[in-house]
């Protein structure tokens, strides 16, 4: 045991400062304690009832008297507290206490919550903040004495998805709990995010008063747009026009401030001068507004002028729990008749349904709205989040997941918030309902340049599409394919496989139909004897009954009706493919309706059209069948469902954890080098590390001296490899730094003359390895991107990685299904099944080997880069042959002020 450094102070740590939404929807600031909380510490222990202070500390006490127990000068390791603040006042408290004497794995925690607040979720989220601070500074186990009858702080530790026991003695609760995430602790935590999020969306999408800020009387102006479409939709709640020019607004009484409005406002939408807006925040702070749509423009999108503004928007939300929408955004609707909410400028009321949709794009919202219902396509809701200032996708998908009126979600995405926690929710989400999502920015123009081959691969869009097959979201390309799927998922049931028939009338079109279907992943496969006998019996002898189905041009209704019946009936198909080009005219209404009254006997199935009769370039709705005006559109929208459906099908998958690990030698190591200051591990370091994560290394050492150099490859075993090292060489092949299947002693020393002749100084050593002979070279890796975090990389290895940039990604930490995904995933990994007589390598190997990387950098989140390449997939095991490890410390940075869920 070693004792602890009690004398340095850490720095007081920022990155630990949150925003979090309560269960009434409201937002709590919480952040580590400073000394300067004195007085508003002692305001909250002035404030508590006596009920309260005594069953806190036992016993009445002072305030005085009871600040002594929440100290506020506290050294962040040992005695760590948060509070929880509301509008800059403090109304919770929260310590962790550690033994001085010598380093122990627990902590005893003490809560305080005033009054007023309390059965809002404060404590539970104040408990995962203390075991995020506690965990990094060895602390595993939280303990706690509670009073009997002290029911909500139990509550508390209960419900929290920890593995909770207790013990009652004379009335007192004794409260013990490892603190480490479970399944169980994050499912809670999932579900408590879930529901505030929920919540806090509920007074944008649910509103029972609005308040226009901004309104006025001359139609064509945004504020006179936004009360009419109001009204026009029939709004059920009360409407407040504001406008200090005018006594009343197309028949409702005026306000010359939000704060002289009299009854309760739930929601402000503010459309004046960008100047004006921070004063009109104000005025909803002062009034007590829960949410706030912000249309004007004006802020970051214009500079950095504009940031400072809305981030002075932002502070001012987050101080009094309001939840913002926009900046610069088109507003907000809700369709649902008992709401009817059309809070934008737009003169596009959508028809009801149940696809909701976020844009973060106003001017294109617009054009969404318009084309979605010339698609006949309806929505729950539909959201334009401008600047995304405050809320964001991660918000939105979580209320979609909870309301009963959406089945389908729709995003436009230019930015992520925060992509991790966007992954990990999403993620729960999908398993409920679809996520479909367009991503724009898929150049390579914001990929950074990098120093290892793990950096130079991750490119954000490379890394998003990873990310959103991860979390099972639907990605499409365009905007046109977003409402393509959606028109599918929202009229059809999900295909039960990927077994699919096309019938048409002409064979050009069945043929691209075809093609799409093998292009997509999708397979024809044979039809049932049965099937096939039946066709015949009604089709022209010229039509082909395989599949596709050819029913020829003079195909008559009647044969469209049964053949579909009899496809649709068909045990070897998943999903049919109709096509249909109209070669009698007065016959397409009765084919339309063929194919509509199939759908309503179609065992489950799905059921897509191709009605080339309709206006070029659109779908239209056949009943409830979507139908395209090319064969490529309906299949590539089938493939995407089909793709959904398998991974809903799919288990969640699960985290590894494995009991040989040596964390204290992983984190010896990175402490180690960290001490020197940032930078790349040495090989000895980086062997160390991958060892103490149980990967296996080639035998292999550091010489420094041509003599070192042949003492170790005699001790290794020949043949060996040499590899030039130096602190500026990473990429050892560009600078001919690797001499392979070295035989004997002389070639050693050659192959050390070559190196110092060329590199001189550049060359510190080399690494003499024994050489591995056998085995697929590939490459696995972790990279600290910059909007994504830390991600896994997998990949083909040696000197193919960058050429071939044959790669996949996923968001840390992985899963057992992640990680077989990630291999599945690269071409390159074909080879691991034997390739022209070679024997299989050992996949199941490789698999646990990536969970360990995970579980590395879950320990060591300090690796900004880790590069093992090339990595010998063998015949049994796996081996490292040469490795690459980037650290660097934390750096303390302001917080991003967004919800952390």
């Amino acid at each position: 045991m070693t004792t602890i450094d009690v004398v340095k102070k850490p720095e007081y740590p920022v990155h630990l400062e949150s925003d979090v939404v309560l269960r009434n929807g409201r937002t709590l600031r919480i952040r580590p304690v400073r000394p300067d909380d004195r007085d508003g510490a002692l305001d909250l222990f002035r404030r508590l009832s006596p009920e309260s202070l005594y069953t806190r500390f036992f016993d009445v006490r002072t305030p005085e008297a009871a600040l002594q127990y929440s100290p506020v000068d506290v050294d962040y390791r040992n005695d760590f507290g948060v509070v929880g603040e509301v509008g800059g006042r403090i109304m919770a408290m929260a310590h962790y206490f550690r033994g001085r004497k010598q380093l122990v794995d627990s902590a005893e925690v003490a809560f305080t919550i005033a009054d007023e607040v309390q059965g809002l979720g404060i404590g539970t989220r104040m408990l995962d903040k203390l075991a995020e601070a506690a965990l990094p500074n060895g602390i595993v186990k939280f303990q706690a004495e509670v009073l009997a009858e002290n029911t909500k702080m139990l509550d508390v530790f209960l419900n929290s998805g920890f593995a909770v026991t207790h013990k009652t003695s004379e009335g007192c609760v004794h409260v013990s709990f490892p603190i480490e995430p479970t399944e169980a602790s994050e499912e809670a935590a999932a579900y408590r995010s879930r529901m505030a999020a929920h919540a806090s969306m509920a007074k944008i999408f649910e509103p029972r008063s609005i308040a226009v800020v901004g309104a006025s009387r001359r139609r064509g102006q945004l504020g006179a747009e936004v009360l009419h479409n109001l009204r026009s939709s029939g709004y059920k709640g009360s409407l407040y026009p504001v406008n200090p020019k005018a006594g009343d607004i197309d028949g409702l009484k005026a306000y010359a401030s939000l704060r002289d409005v009299k009854g309760t406002v739930d929601l402000a939408i503010v459309i004046v001068p960008t100047e004006e807006v921070e004063h009109v925040v104000d005025d909803c702070v002062a009034k007590g507004v829960a949410a706030i749509v912000v249309i004007s423009a004006g802020f970051a999108e214009t500079g950095d002028e504009g940031r400072v503004r809305e981030r002075r928007l932002v502070e001012k939300c987050r101080a009094a729990g309001i939840r913002l929408v926009g900046p610069n955004c088109m507003g907000v609707i809700n369709t649902d008749p008992t709401i009817g909410m059309h809070g934008t400028f737009t003169s596009v009321y959508p028809p009801r349904g149940s696809v909701a949709m976020s844009s973060q794009s106003g001017a294109l919202g617009l054009a969404i709205l318009d084309y979605a219902r010339q698609l006949g396509i309806g929505f729950s809701t539909f959201i334009s989040v401008g600047n995304k200032a405050d809320v964001s996708g991660n918000d939105l998908i979580q209320y979609w997941a909870e309301d009963p009126n959406t089945d389908v979600m729709l995003l436009y995405l230019e930015s992520f918030g925060n992509p991790r926690k966007f992954g990990e929710i999403a993620r729960r989400v999908a398993r409920k309902k679809p996520i479909v999502a367009v991503k724009a920015g898929r150049s390579a123009t914001g990929a950074r340049a990098a120093s290892s081959h793990t950096g130079a691969l991750a490119q954000s869009d490379a890394i998003t599409g990873d990310l959103f097959r991860q979390a099972g979201i639907i990605r499409t390309d365009t905007l046109e394919e977003l409402f393509d799927v959606a028109s599918l998922f929202a009229r059809q049931p999900k295909p039960p496989g990927r077994r699919v028939a096309i019938m048409t009338n002409a064979g050009g079109p069945a043929i691209l139909a075809a093609d799409a279907c093998e292009a997509n992943g999708l397979t024809l496969p044979h039809l049932a004897a049965e099937t096939v006998a039946e066709l015949r019996s009604f089709l022209p002898a010229a039509a082909a009954v395989g599949n596709p189905v050819d029913m020829i041009a003079s195909a008559t209704p009647e044969q469209y009706r049964r053949t579909l019946n009899l496809l649709l009936a068909d045990p070897n198909i998943d999903a049919v493919v109709v096509i249909y080009i109209p070669v009698f005219a007065v016959d397409a209404a009765e084919i339309a309706a063929v194919i509509s009254r199939g759908a309503e006997n179609a065992h489950g199935k799905t059921l897509v059209a191709t009605f080339m009769s309709a206006r070029p370039g659109s779908s239209i709705a056949i009943g409830s069948v979507p139908a395209f005006p090319f064969p490529e559109r309906a299949v590539t929208a089938l493939a995407r469902v089909a793709n959904y459906a398998d991974w809903r099908r799919r288990p969640a998958g699960v985290a590894r954890h494995f009991d040989d690990l040596d964390t204290a030698g992983m984190r010896a190591t990175i402490d180690g080098a960290l001490a020197r200051g940032d930078g790349w591990l040495s090989p000895a370091e980086v062997k160390s590390l991958l060892e103490a994560a149980r990967i296996q290394v080639v035998r292999g050492e550091l010489a420094v001296s041509e003599a070192d150099a042949v003492r170790i490859a005699s001790r290794v075993g020949y043949p060996v490899v040499l590899k030039v090292d130096g602190p500026d060489i990473i990429h050892k092949s560009e600078v001919r730094g690797v001499k392979l299947s070295i035989p004997d002693e002389a070639g050693v020393r050659e192959a050390w003359h070559d190196f110092t002749d060329r590199l001189g100084d550049r060359m510190t050593g080399a690494l003499v390895q024994h050489m591995v002979t056998s085995g697929v070279e590939v490459m696995a890796g972790a990279i600290d991107e910059a909007t994504f975090g830390q991600v896994i990389v997998y990949g083909a290895g040696g000197v193919l990685v960058e050429l071939l940039s044959d790669v996949a990604f996923r968001l840390q930490p992985l899963s057992d299904v992640d990680a077989h995904d990630l291999i599945n995933e690269v071409r390159y990994s074909k080879l691991l099944h034997g390739y022209r007589g070679a024997p299989p390598s050992d996949i199941a190997a490789l698999e646990e080997t990536l969970l360990r990387l995970s579980s590395l950098i879950h320990v060591c989140p300090e690796i900004r880069e880790l590069d093992i390449n090339p990595l010998k997939v063998m015949e049994r095991g796996v081996i490292a042959v040469d490795a690459r490890v980037k650290v660097a410390k934390a750096v303390p940075q302001a917080p991003s002020r967004r919800i952390a869920y």
